[in-house]
């Protein structure tokens, strides 16, 4: 006859930091007060902290908003507000779950905006038929009870100029370097960027289209003998021109352009012909700040 065997005791742990919610909410709303349609897309966590220990020790759900509600929530709210930026579409977020949620304390909510742009009919934009942008909008809020923090940012800007940039002047290894220097060649990188306020009286539509245009506008502007020395002239100006903004992080890739040897085909490469090459890539990153 079989005898039942005895759980093994279980060592003693504790609860750490956690939080819960609901990831990956896909929501667009179309604003019809005119003729003329404007949308907005966002894919939208939203995670909660607060009181759950006995939900993870014990077993115990009571008070717990069910991740359903969550979701339904987002889709709620959004057609009650969500009148301006995602940035304050997450102070929503957040108040409504430290109001209505008995266990609840603080949370955050992490949103990418999809940018659509206007079809062009005959040199004007659409009503009502756009095109979705490479780009994407980001933003996180949080509170942990002290009030609201916001961290603003772009991903996936894909920028490249075929001259004005160069690389130089490094330390050439005798055994190991063989990428000959240059001041001629085609600069690429993916631009990610995120960025902190100093105060939270802000437009964070208005903030984040100077950000989004100034990137841009730096990335031309210049001889770059690096894409380090480009990072900082971008941060370096945004700050400039965003008194809001008390810091920014870029994170920016080397999409490496390289000439194709087409001389061993009896064909002239004037700079005209390159291979594109994935990986591996160099990557930069860094924050730029105020001076004291």
């Amino acid at each position: 006859m079989t005898q039942p065997q005895n759980n093994p005791a279980r060592m003693n742990a504790r609860l750490g930091e956690n939080n819960y919610g609901k990831a990956e909410v896909k929501l667009m709303k179309v604003f019809r007060d005119t003729e003329r349609h404007e949308i907005r897309e966002l894919a939208v966590r939203v995670a909660m902290t607060g009181a759950f220990d006995t939900a993870h020790t014990q077993g115990d759900n009571t008070d717990l908003v069910a991740t359903d509600t969550v979701r339904n929530t987002v889709y709620g709210l959004a057609k009650e507000g969500f009148q301006g930026s995602p940035e304050q579409f997450g102070k929503e977020l957040i108040a409504h779950f430290i109001k209505t949620g008995p266990k609840v304390t603080g949370g955050f909510a992490e949103f990418s905006e999809y940018l659509w742009e206007r079809v062009q009919v005959g040199g004007t934009g659409h009503n009502h038929a756009f095109v979705r942008q490479m780009p994407q909008r980001t933003a996180r809020v949080e509170d942990d009870g002290s009030g609201f923090k916001v961290t603003s940012g772009i991903e996936n800007l894909y920028v490249l100029k075929t001259t004005q940039s160069g690389w130089e002047g490094y330390l050439l290894d005798e055994r190991f370097t063989t990428l000959p220097e240059t001041n001629e060649r085609v600069m690429a990188t993916f631009v990610t960027s995120k960025w902190e306020y100093n105060r939270s009286d802000v437009d964070y539509d208005d903030v984040w289209q100077r950000v989004y245009r100034q990137i841009q506008e730096t990335f031309t502007d210049h001889y770059s003998p690096s894409l380090q020395h480009t990072l900082f002239l971008m941060g370096q100006e945004v700050l400039a021109i965003c008194p809001e903004i008390s810091r920014i992080w870029f994170q920016m890739p080397n999409k490496h352009h390289l000439k194709y040897n087409l001389e061993r085909f009896g064909l002239e490469n004037n700079q005209e012909i390159f291979h594109v090459d994935p990986e591996p890539y160099g990557l930069m990153e860094a924050w730029v700040e105020r001076a004291e």
